[in-house]
C-alpha cells in the first residue's frame, strides 16, 4: 500500500519500508533516531529525499493536502487551535468511539483547555480518524496513558484496521506492545 525506497531526512536513511493493508508495524529506536522524522517525511510534512508511493503512485503526483488526508500522522503531541474540542472535527464524534476511549458523551463541547493531556492523546486519535485517512502514522500514541487508556487506544486501531484496512505504523518502546499489535517490528536505524 505505501512504499518507501531509499528515503533519507536530516537525520535518518536511507531507509526502505513497505506498509501493507490491515497490518501493523511497530516501530522502535533510540531517542534522536529519526523515528518522529521518518514519519513527517512519509507525510509529506518535512524536506526528504527518496521516494515515497501510496499504491504505487508517487507522493509528488498527489495534492499535498489529497496526500495527507489519506496518509494521516498522529504526532506524539497532537496541536489544538481551534476554542472547542468539537471544533476540530469534520463529522461529528461518534458516541460509540467516544465511548471505546473512555470519553464522555459532551466532550465535543468542551473549551480544549480543559483537556488533559490524556484526553488530548485520545482526542487527537479519533480526530484522525474523521478523515479516513488508509494509512496511520502514530508517534506514540499511548506514551502517556495508563494502561487501561492504552487498551482503548490499541482496541480502536484495531477496530479501524479491520473495518477500512488500513496500513499502520506505530511507534512504540514497549516490547510487550509489540507483541500485542504488531505484525512486524522494525529498529531505527538499522532496519533500512
Amino acid at each position: 500500500m505505501l512504499s518507501a525506497r531509499d528515503l533519507r531526512g536530516p537525520n535518518f536513511g536511507p531507509i526502505d519500508l513497505d506498509l501493507e493493508a490491515g497490518e501493523t508495524t511497530c516501530l522502535s529506536g533510540p531517542s534522536g533516531s529519526g523515528k518522529s522524522q521518518l514519519l513527517r517525511a512519509l507525510a509529506d510534512l518535512d524536506r526528504h529525499q527518496g521516494e515515497v508511493t501510496l499504491h504505487g503512485r508517487p507522493q509528488g503526483q498527489y495534492r499535498p493536502v489529497e496526500w495527507r488526508r489519506r496518509v494521516g500522522l498522529l504526532p506524539a503531541e497532537p496541536q489544538w487551535w481551534d476554542e472547542t474540542v468539537g471544533d476540530h472535527f469534520r463529522h461529528a464524534i461518534p458516541p460509540a468511539a467516544l465511548e471505546t476511549l473512555g470519553l464522555p458523551a459532551g466532550v465535543a463541547e468542551w473549551p480544549v483547555t480543559r483537556l488533559s493531556s490524556g484526553e488530548r492523546q485520545r482526542l487527537g486519535l479519533l480526530r484522525l480518524l474523521d478523515g479516513a485517512p488508509e494509512v496511520l502514522l502514530l508517534d506514540e500514541p499511548t506514551a502517556n496513558l495508563d494502561a487501561g487508556n492504552t487498551a482503548r487506544i490499541e482496541g480502536l486501531v484495531g477496530e479501524y484496521l479491520a473495518k477500512h484496512r488500513a496500513a499502520v505504523l506505530w511507534v512504540s518502546h514497549d516490547p510487550e506492545q509489540w507483541a500485542r499489535i504488531a505484525d512486524h517490528h522494525r529498529e531505527m536505524p538499522t532496519w533500512n
